[in-house]
């Protein structure tokens, strides 16, 4: 039979309106539905930038390239349009009908420039002047000018002036002024504007003129760096030189106040040269994304979510030493759950240990402020040899990753940048020992960044260990990322391009075999996303075997479950709650002695191809079955896991009668807390 997909693009806007969905949950504390409703606007706001931009380039292909691509952006396009539309009209039904109503019973009121009283218009008139006038650059363009410049998700006013053609444009400082503000207020209840809505209450001032109507906009422009050639010359100036560029690009979504005129809205898409696939009607406020700051006059603890604070890990909270424990077991660290401070601990110790040489790390998204790399510099200092490969590609973190790429060098550390055509994703670090005259390597492999900040929000393992089966080749993946190597001569560690694809394929080869036995067959599998068609294809082919797969897929999922004769034998459930699940885990069944991987690769195309990936096995007993453990537990949630289908219809889970309520990551927190008390 032939086999079929979901467009990528429909499935990860299928995974967006799960974000929605949980601001939309009444269960979930009121502020952090207002959250969500933020993560929303800001998916939202990276699609139209990064794949939205890719479909547009797409459409400027031959037609017979496309063809050949099975590409057809223009109706791709229209889909992607219509389902945003829904999505944004469920997205201002929430927050009108349900998120203002909340406040407001709680005695929180947000107001316009229309419901100010005359105490707030005092108060509104002295802070636009104090904090707001100091930072507007007021324009007024006449028919036949050229427009200005409108940067990337700026937010601005389009003015229309009484009696004139002329347009006025002021951009809202949301970038230097916090867009929301309290008012002053003697009674129990608060008041917050936008200050949007302050300038525009002052627009007639700040332009000497009539005003008409004043109508909010957005601009969402190509997030790509177009490169060009990453072969020849420095990849690394390429990029530094490219990354202004982005804020430039070509406009993917031009959001606009849907109350504004017909007549007037043509002008303004004249104006700024706009066609009509640029624009999207949006409402009053754009940029929701600026909700993650909502005020909470109130500071009550019930309207957000209950403190779980990062717990210690049993063993290496009192170990003196982690290089030390790890001469005597494997240790699995799972975030956001557990601390990420034993990461930049286990750097300093090793800096500190005469008998350590050398350091060696992958990074792709480095924090803001890093501890690990303030680590590596302390151990540059100690006279350790540091070799740190920075991927300076890594989407929307190029100048963070650049700039500590530039002090590891600037200390001496051997830094590597960006290979041409490929990304190095893997997450790994490895500490090489001299112990009784020979090397010893202590390595730590990993399914998220080096990122203390996002090691807070995202659910990951790390396994740290001192097994040389597992640590001799983490060596060799650093070689091939040296240069030393071509190709890393792996049996244990998957590495992405070269074996990671066929030995996964070769494991579900195993379980059709096995299930065309009559033998027990199956496969759990945790992924971001599942996006390749061949991986897909496979799966449909251990499922026409009889081959049982569970899939836990947070994000895109082009793969079809339940339908007969193709994917009857596949289920499919993603999971969205406070945590943004990140974690990759692979089971198989393999004749009763399951395996177990974990990855910093999904099962898409470029995770596959286009990325250096390392999946690594979980050969201990008791990390074994923690893992397993915890996929169960989230295999049981029937509170937070939706069904996917065919439909892209998020159905949750549905709680069987006189079941107890199951919520994985609940339940994760509290069994990793038992093992601490």
């Amino acid at each position: 039979m032939e086999l079929d997909y979901i467009k990528r693009d429909v499935s990860w806007l299928s995974f967006n309106h799960r974000v929605l969905q949980e601001a939309k949950d009444p269960s979930v504390p009121l502020y952090e539905r207002i959250k969500f409703l933020a993560i929303y606007s800001s998916n939202l706001d990276e699609f139209f930038r990064v794949r939205v931009a890719s479909l547009r380039s797409f459409k400027e292909l031959k037609k017979k390239t496309r063809k050949q691509l099975d590409l057809k952006p223009k109706r791709e396009l229209k889909v992607i349009r219509k389902e945003v539309q829904a999505q944004q009209k469920e997205f201002g039904k929430i927050f009108r009908k349900e998120i203002l109503p909340s406040l407001e019973n709680l005695g929180i009121h947000l107001i316009t420039d229309e419901q100010y009283n005359d105490s707030q218009k005092e108060q509104a008139r002295k802070f636009f002047f104090e904090k707001l006038y100091p930072n507007l650059n007021p324009i007024i363009v006449r028919e036949g000018e050229e427009a200005p410049f409108l940067k990337n998700k700026g937010l601005y006013f389009i003015i229309q002036f009484r009696e004139s053609t002329d347009i006025g444009i002021v951009e809202i400082p949301a970038d230097k002024v916090a867009r929301f503000h309290v008012f002053k207020s003697e009674e129990e209840h608060h008041y917050v504007s936008f200050i949007d809505d302050i300038i525009r209450l002052c627009l007639a001032q700040l332009f000497d003129r009539s005003i008409e109507a004043a109508y909010s906009i957005k601009v969402s422009r190509d997030a790509e760096l177009y490169i060009g050639d990453e072969y020849s010359g420095d990849l690394i100036e390429k990029i530094r030189n490219s990354l202004d560029n982005r804020n430039v690009g070509l406009p993917t979504r031009f959001l606009y106040d849907s109350s504004m005129p017909k007549e007037f809205l043509n002008l303004v898409k004249t104006l700024f040269g706009l066609s009509k696939h640029d624009i999207i009607p949006g409402a009053r406020y754009h940029n929701f994304n600026d909700f993650f700051g909502f005020p909470d006059p109130t500071n009550s603890t019930e309207l957000h979510d209950q403190p779980m604070p990062p717990l210690p890990h049993p063993e290496l909270e009192t170990a003196d030493s982690i290089i030390g424990l790890l001469q005597e077991k494997d240790v699995l660290l799972s975030f956001p759950y557990q601390k990420y401070d034993y990461i930049p601990k286990m750097v300093l110790e090793a800096a500190d240990d005469p008998d350590v040489k050398t350091i060696k790390i992958t990074l792709y998204r480095v924090a803001d402020k890093s501890a690990v790399v303030q680590a590596l510099l302390y151990a540059l200092e100690k006279g350790k040899k540091v070799v740190a490969f920075i991927e300076a590609k890594a989407r929307f973190d190029e100048a963070s990753n650049l700039y500590w790429g530039e002090e590891l060098k600037k200390a001496k550390a051997k830094v590597y940048f960006s290979y041409p055509g490929i990304k190095v994703h893997t997450k790994l670090l490895l500490i090489s020992r001299k112990e009784e005259e020979k090397t010893v390597h202590y390595a730590y492999l990993g399914t998220g960044n080096f990122n203390e900040k996002t090691a807070k929000l995202y659910c990951d393992h790390a396994l740290l260990t001192s097994d040389q089966r597992l640590a001799k080749e983490v060596n060799f993946v650093f070689k091939l990322l040296e240069k030393k190597i071509i190709q890393p001569e792996c049996t244990h560690v998957l590495v992405a391009p070269f074996n990671l694809r066929t030995k996964f394929e070769t494991l579900i080869d195993k379980e059709i075999s096995n299930a065309q036995k009559g033998k027990d067959a199956y496969m759990i599998l945790k992924m971001n996303s599942l996006e390749d068609q061949g991986m897909i294809d496979k799966l449909y082919q251990a499922s026409q075997a009889g081959v049982k797969i569970q899939l836990i897929i947070r994000g895109i999922c082009c793969l079809i479950p339940g339908v007969q004769g193709m994917s009857e034998n596949i289920k499919v459930m993603s999971i969205v709650d406070r945590f943004l699940e990140h974690a990759r885990v692979y089971i198989f069944a393999n004749s009763g002695q399951e395996l177990i991987y974990c990855a910093s690769a999904d099962w898409m195309t470029r995770n596959l191809y286009r990325r250096v990936e390392v999946a690594f096995p979980i050969y201990q007993k008791e990390i074994k079955e923690e893992i397993r453990t915890i996929i169960n537990l989230q295999l049981q949630d029937n509170t937070k896991a939706r069904i996917i289908d065919e439909n892209q219809s998020n159905k949750y889970i549905l709680r069987e009668k006189d079941t107890p309520p199951q919520r994985a990551q609940i339940e994760i927190y509290k069994r990793l807390k038992s093992k601490i008390q």
